[in-house]
């Protein structure tokens, strides 16, 4: 697939579990993340994206017009949230 929002994320991200939740830092002190495919940014901020796709460990997101055209080529598991 020739899309510009691929650029190695396979080599971290193949068969990942993901969840759709409300944002939350990785650890104290993050202050945002983005989007591993398109850069939008997660935050608590107002204007940034409050919900999406994260790997269990909450350190990588997607947002979900990418999880949706990028789910089946990166075998993706979904799960509820804990």
């Amino acid at each position: 697939m020739n899309d510009w929002r691929l650029q190695g994320q396979e080599t971290y991200l193949i068969g990942a579990i993901m969840t759709f939740i409300h944002y939350r830092p990785y650890r104290a002190g993050w202050d945002h993340d983005h989007c591993e495919f398109c850069g939008t940014k997660f935050s608590l901020a107002n204007e940034d994206l409050h919900e999406g796709y994260a790997t269990e460990n909450h350190y990588h997101w997607t947002c979900k017009p990418c999880f949706d055209d990028f789910v089946d080529m990166f075998q993706w598991k979904v799960v509820p949230p804990k």
